[in-house]
């Protein structure tokens, strides 16, 4: 047991009928209040979060704030797609994957996951299609194209690898702004969580859940390595890269690196290395849409609760020592030597900005500053490709950097 399962930390407490419904009646009325209020406060530029933001991009980030302080207290308000079902339909076709043979779970991947007793399983799998396509659900690579395999975000505990999820909007612009990106595939990857729900699939989970994917688009779909480009966005990022490493230290014949490492506002410090009083999570903290990982009065944060869960019986200390967990954390001089070429895409406004330049200084010292792009957004939040139509021109600007990049590779 880990010094953390001694402390108890709440979340969700009001999770239980009848004081869930109670709860949710009152923030229903207090919203009622709140969004014209905001509605008329976000008029004046002045009165916004940032004076270049537009009055619906100001509106969204509000009331998604608000959401996520009543998700803080009541816990999610339904189950996403999860690992357990295949959901398919013609327009985003499904497939099974079947789990990664278990000689390829070596090193200390193979001593964590025997640690907490995890194996590889048969997962499901998203393929996303450009529109109008008669590519068939794993067909053939097509010389010339980039497949994109991307790993969503969620901090670990939320969301899904469906195309009709939250996340999968940074596929859908891939497909419409890069001409060589004609489908997209994302793998079901297991969800962590921990009290006061159940303790499930912490750490290595996820990574074991992603090798199973790479390795069905390397050695089932026959794509090139070469022509993959591994996308993972906020907990995907952290995901993204800890398969990169894995792949990276443990040198596999049939499971070479990806070609390309893209990373959308990656959770690339887990612990509180980055936590201080003139930090982004301190001064973004009024900006950004996500609330920063911390314990207020007992009470965890989403974010927080994520780590919990995530680190698991490791406990929280593993995200301040651990590079496949936190390889932004200035607690350790973790390497990126024979990482493959790599943008980062972040926002300015967002609280997770100063672990992002972190991490790009560290790629740039050991890969070389023509082997790593950045691409700070100018006011922008968390995620900005998960927004649509609300953070332009940062958005085209980002997807057109995107696909510059794209064609270099």
């Amino acid at each position: 047991m880990s010094s953390d399962d001694k402390i108890k930390y709440t979340y969700a407490p009001l999770r239980q009928q009848p004081f869930k419904l109670v709860y949710l009646l009152f923030q229903l009325a207090n919203t009622l209040i709140l969004v014209p209020y905001w509605a008329i406060v976000s008029v004046p530029p002045a009165l916004r979060p940032r004076k270049s933001w537009s009055w619906a991009r100001t509106m969204v980030v509000r009331v998604v704030r608000h959401m996520d302080v009543i998700q803080a207290q009541v816990g999610d308000f339904r189950k996403p797609h999860n690992h357990l079902a295949l959901v398919n339909d013609k327009k985003y076709p499904g497939v099974w994957v079947d789990p990664i043979p278990q000689q390829f779970v070596v090193g200390k991947a193979e001593m964590w996951a025997s640690a907490v007793g995890v194996k590889p399983v048969r997962l499901p799998g998203y393929w996303t299609h450009q529109p109008g396509s008669d590519i068939s659900p794993g067909a053939p690579f097509n010389p010339g194209e980039k497949v994109v395999y991307a790993l969503h975000g969620g901090a670990y505990t939320r969301f899904s690898a469906h195309p009709t999820e939250i996340p999968g909007h940074a596929r859908h612009g891939m497909i419409r702004s890069v001409d060589s990106v004609h489908r997209t595939f994302a793998i079901e990857y297991r969800l962590s969580s921990t009290a006061p729900y159940t303790k499930a699939h912490p750490f290595p989970t996820a990574l074991i859940d992603a090798l199973t994917g790479y390795h069905y688009l390397v050695s089932t779909v026959r794509i090139p390595p070469k022509d993959i480009i591994l996308m993972g966005d906020s907990a995907g990022g952290n995901l993204a890269l800890a398969l990169t490493r894995y792949l990276v230290e443990h040198p596999l014949p049939l499971l070479p690196p990806p070609g390309s490492l893209l990373l959308l506002s990656p959770w690339a410090d887990m612990g509180t290395s980055h936590d201080t009083p003139s930090s982004s999570l301190t001064t973004c903290a009024s900006t950004d849409f996500l609330a920063p990982p911390k314990v207020i009065s007992g009470q965890s944060t989403f974010l927080h609760y994520s780590i919990r869960a995530y680190t698991g019986p490791f406990g929280l200390g593993a995200a301040e020592t651990n590079p496949y967990i936190s390889p932004a954390s200035k607690h350790l001089d973790v390497g990126f030597e024979g990482f493959p070429r790599t943008f980062i895409s972040g926002g300015e406004a967002e609280i997770f900005r100063d672990s992002l330049r972190t991490l790009y200084a560290r790629m740039v010292r050991d890969m070389g500053e023509e082997n790593v792009e950045y691409l700070e957004a100018a006011d922008s939040v968390h995620d900005l490709l998960l927004l649509p139509g609300l953070q332009e021109p940062q958005l085209g600007e980002t997807l057109g950097a995107i696909a510059e990049w794209v064609k270099k590779g």
